[in-house]
């Protein structure tokens, strides 16, 4: 059995620590916030989803505490924020086996970070659909159960190629996993979809679902997507199937976008989830918008193009960060002023 551990243990972490653990396997989890790690040793960790109540008892390790480690876990689960991945990474390296493999289970194009630090023959990708809550410490709200929730994985060459079983078996307690042969496009596609619905929801102070269907919103949020799906192939990405889709026309890649955000919707999210971004701006920590929407403006501009939706969203992401404005349905006027043909 393989000794696992898993680096960032928030909403997400620790549901997906905690189904492993249920399961019988050997986890150890490895946290930043201090009473989210007493919690969990006093007592274990509890999820509750809309189908059941999950309670595990797991060894936890506050992040300063990983310097005492006389082991090496052959899996290592990275569900730390994007911004994070670098120095999670330097922090983990010399724990995790020679043969090991890391994989990002997080937002973002964090792969290549995380290959150049810990080896391209010990990296796998991952793209997550998972949606919780957490605002107690030791306490997940999971909104996704495991029928709703879902995971790819994949290799970035050869050198792994074959091992991605040894990942996906685990997250299979957690939700359905696909194997995909381009994990680097399949992880642009959630790009694509975080692109447009994470960040513009949070910025209005609604649920995802709710901001969809807030008058004059959802356009903003298809254009999001558009502009983040031509950054993708500007970066020389494919349009590829995700979410358990199994075709995709890639001749008509904005007509992807309008799928994907149904199935979104329709399957895996909620009426009343919350964007990890709402979440993070409510517990006053700063968001990802910088490694989602802003990495969809920087590849267009590499090519000379704009992206004036994703632009917006930065911009009122920024102001809503350094305190001077707060989130309010007011900012669709803003953001509907970026689309085209707008005046």
């Amino acid at each position: 059995m393989p000794s696992i551990a898993i680096v960032g243990t928030g909403a997400n972490g620790a549901a997906i620590g905690a189904d492993l653990a249920e399961a019988g396997h050997d986890v150890t989890f490895i946290e930043q916030w201090p009473a989210h790690v007493e919690a969990i040793r006093r007592h274990g960790i509890r999820v509750e989803t809309p189908e059941e109540k999950v309670s595990a008892t797991v060894p936890v390790l506050h992040f300063c505490e990983v310097a005492t480690l006389r082991r090496r876990f052959d899996i290592v689960l990275l569900l730390v924020k994007a911004y994070d991945t670098r120095w999670a990474c330097e922090l983990i390296k010399p724990y995790l086996a020679d043969d090991g493999l890391a994989v990002g289970v997080q937002n973002g194009m964090t792969v290549d970070d995380m290959a150049e630090i810990l080896g391209a023959e010990r990296t796998l990708g991952a793209v997550i659909e998972i949606s919780s809550t957490m605002f107690e410490p030791g306490l997940v709200d999971r909104h996704s159960p495991r029928s709703r929730s879902w995971f790819a994985v994949g290799s970035l060459g050869p050198a792994t190629a074959g091992r991605e079983e040894e990942v996906a078996s685990l997250l299979r307690h957690s939700g359905a996993v696909d194997v995909v042969d381009d994990i680097r496009s399949a992880k642009w596609m959630k790009l694509v979809i975080n692109a447009a619905e994470l960040v513009p929801s949070a910025i209005l102070d609604l649920s995802i679902v709710e901001a969809g269907h807030h008058p004059g919103m959802k356009e903003v949020m298809l254009q999001a997507g558009y502009e983040a799906v031509d950054a993708a192939l500007a970066a020389g990405r494919s349009v590829v199937p995700i979410f358990g889709l199994t075709t995709v026309d890639p001749s008509h890649p904005h007509a992807f976008v309008d799928t994907l955000m149904d199935v979104l919707l329709d399957k895996y999210v909620l009426s009343h989830t919350l964007s990890t971004v709402l979440q993070d701006w409510i517990k006053a920590r700063r968001s990802e918008v910088d490694q989602i929407n802003g990495r969809v403006v920087e590849e267009l501009a590499r090519v000379g193009r704009r992206a004036p939706v994703n632009d917006a969203v930065v911009q009122l992401a920024h102001r809503i960060e350094q305190g001077e404005i707060k989130r309010s349905t007011d900012h669709v006027t803003v953001l509907r002023a970026a689309l085209p043909g707008s005046v």
